[in-house]
């Protein structure tokens, strides 16, 4: 494939007199020719075109010192995030080359950096699976809010979106090492469960109650 440098990518910008309309995201480059009406000038995208800028793809930072292809600051997650984009335009777009450069060397091999970036996506998967299976284990309560009345925290066999054969009882869930929880509905059948060092009754909620009434979220 064609390798590019930062300058020669510059010329596919699709500004009047350039060669086409390219954009690079962690350092590989695709033809989005084909959604000129994104890309070129008047745009809504036409920042990303000739050039990488693969950090705002997830930061939504346009501004220039935000349009930069530098993403060691992501988080494992903002990297699984940019690595779905990645995933979206080679399915969606041609790609054309690689840019010479953080991601790849002279002769178009991948860099140091691109090896980071691709250990942070595995950390990143890791954590979402994790992040799912925690989901399943302790489903979202439904939640509701009034000014008159207060809130309520309840739990039934689909709150948090999962399907099950149970409801559970509320509880709050702390992340350890963090004061902040989410309501989470637990199985009140399976005492391992409802003992969970992670977990906590709601104040004046009793313990077996399947909905809560609580003064704030």
């Amino acid at each position: 494939m064609q390798l590019f440098r930062e300058k020669d990518l510059s010329l596919y910008d699709g500004e009047s007199g350039s060669r086409g309309l390219y954009l690079s995201i962690l350092g590989q480059v695709f033809d989005v020719g084909k959604g000129s009406k994104h890309y070129g000038p008047g745009g809504g995208y036409h920042f990303f075109a000739g050039k990488d800028a693969s950090r705002a793809f997830v930061t939504g930072d346009f501004t220039e010192t935000g349009l930069t292809d530098d993403v060691s600051d992501l988080t494992p997650s903002q990297v699984v995030a940019l690595f779905d984009w990645l995933a979206f335009y080679q399915r969606d777009y041609e790609p054309v080359g690689r840019l010479i450069g953080r991601y790849y060397s002279e002769n178009g091999q991948p860099t140091e950096a691109l090896r980071r970036v691709e250990a942070a996506l595995a950390e990143g998967l890791k954590l979402k699976a994790e992040a799912q299976t925690q989901s399943k284990r302790f489903p979202s309560c439904n939640s509701e809010w009034s000014a008159a009345t207060g809130g309520r925290v309840w739990c039934s066999t689909a709150s948090g979106g999962v399907h099950r054969d149970w409801v559970g009882v509320p509880r709050k869930l702390f992340s350890p090492g963090s004061s902040r929880s989410r309501c989470v509905c637990v199985q009140s059948s399976d005492p391992t469960e409802l003992d969970n060092p992670n977990l906590q009754v709601y104040e004046g909620c009793p313990p077996l109650a399947q909905s809560c009434t609580i003064k704030s979220f």
